[in-house]
């Protein structure tokens, strides 16, 4: 048998890579992630009720989910490059809607444009990883690319919140679209075409029986289930963030800012360590540790009344921490199950069933969580945190199988001595 071979340094073009990706991801949860922030001051602005703002949440995730699965067919058989500038040119004008719109059918449609394109881009960009860089490497691959939430955190809300102070809610969502048009064309001139997996791809296989086929196997079904269990609590809590924090916490609009930078500029240190370690340690095991940390101080967030503003950052610091060190391992562990024939479709379904688990997720918190009127407290926002805490309980049971079938399929290529990936690096 061939001796093992661990690539682990990354070259100059996989550098370049890794930045387009990560600056792909900065902007699409930018333009995602500015929801949250915003949102006590669009439900003001335009009139909206808890129920609408989640609508206006859940309309970005059902779109993206559903063009998700459109599209599941037929992302193995193009250029993942071709396929990442088409969706990311349709979230652009998406992203230009959102910033143009100025009543709550407008936001409604507006973001629904936008899911319909911005939901898959992450789905292609992880199929780029899985098709470019080892099992080995892709923890610390993802913590880098992931690190486009931080970036969004640090560098995108303080500044889209301060912009919406000055020039209204709206504001933000231009930024983040002219960023994006920049890193458009930087993707089309700096990254090369990804199609080696077009190469041994069986092209008699339509769209509609390859997106069956990949539902049909088992070990993926396990992971889209896995996945999708991880972003119900986030979306459940994420959309009224901002809403809680003000009328709850009382923490003022000026030091709203302080607390997204806060725990960005936490994300962007945390992250690449994550990542890291992650590739160095069991990943089930971080896993499991992060989510107890995770769910102890969503408890203790959820339940909070008026705060001073420095417990509120020390609580969202270590809240971050478990939030990083659950998403890093899970992403890398689901990423091992899929064959290179089968990673565009895996993907776009793994985030599809993502994007509409968590779209759910939104509609269902606008109707848990009740505000009175439009300056008093969030109610029932810790029920969100309780039913985040039996999610991820189960979450973790779920991943749990998702890492016996990861290490399964490595004894059963190392037995057939089978190691190389399709980009003809040594996996094992």
């Amino acid at each position: 048998m061939k001796k093992s071979v661990i690539k682990i340094a990354f070259n100059g073009y996989e550098k370049w890579v890794i930045l387009l990706l990560t600056l792909t991801q900065f902007t699409v949860i930018l333009d995602f992630m500015i929801m949250s922030p915003l949102g006590d001051m669009i439900m003001k602005t335009l009139k909206l009720s808890t129920k609408e703002f989640g609508l206006c949440v859940s309309a970005y995730a059902f779109s993206a989910g559903i063009s998700g699965l459109l599209t599941a067919g037929f992302a193995d058989k193009y250029d993942r490059k071709k396929l990442l500038l088409f969706f990311y040119s349709g979230f652009i004008l998406g992203t230009f809607c959102c910033a143009w719109s100025h009543t709550y059918v407008q936001l409604l449609a507006a973001r629904t444009i936008t899911g319909l394109f911005g939901g898959v881009i992450g789905s292609v960009s992880m199929a780029i990883v899985t098709d470019l860089f080892t099992l080995q490497q892709r923890g610390r691959v993802m913590g880098f690319v992931q690190m486009g939430f931080g970036a969004s955190q640090v560098l995108g809300l303080p500044i889209g919140l301060a912009m919406a102070n000055v020039w209204g809610w709206d504001s933000p969502f231009l930024l983040a679209a002219i960023i994006a048009v920049v890193v458009f064309v930087l993707v089309v001139f700096k990254m090369k075409p990804v199609n080696e997996h077009l190469k041994t791809a069986k092209q008699e296989k339509t769209a509609l029986r390859h997106l069956l086929h990949t539902f049909s196997e088992k070990q993926y079904r396990i992971g889209f289930l896995a996945t999708a269990l991880m972003s119900i609590g986030g979306f459940m809590m994420m959309p009224f963030g901002s809403a809680f924090a003000i009328n709850n916490l009382h923490i003022t609009t000026e030091q709203l800012p302080v607390v997204y930078t806060v725990s960005g500029i936490s994300s962007l240190i945390f992250m690449p360590l994550v990542g890291k370690y992650s590739d160095k340690i069991d990943k089930l095991k971080l896993f499991s540790i992060a989510t107890i940390w995770t769910l102890v101080f969503i408890v203790i967030y959820t339940n909070l009344s008026v705060t001073p503003l420095w417990i509120v950052l020390v609580i969202n610091v270590l809240m971050m921490m478990g939030v990083m060190s659950r998403m890093i391992p899970s992403t890398a562990l689901v990423s091992g199950l899929p064959n290179p024939n089968d990673r565009g479709a895996f993907m776009s379904i793994n985030a599809s069933l993502q994007q509409i688990a968590g779209g759910v997720a939104a509609a269902l918190g606008g109707m848990v969580v009740v505000q009175q009127t439009k300056t008093s407290p969030l109610e029932h926002y810790n029920w969100v945190g309780y039913i985040t805490v039996v999610i991820s309980i189960v979450n973790v049971l779920m991943l749990g199988r998702v890492n016996k079938a990861v290490m399964s399929k490595k004894k059963d290529n190392a037995t057939n001595d089978n190691n190389v990936d399709v980009a003809g690096h040594e996996m094992i």
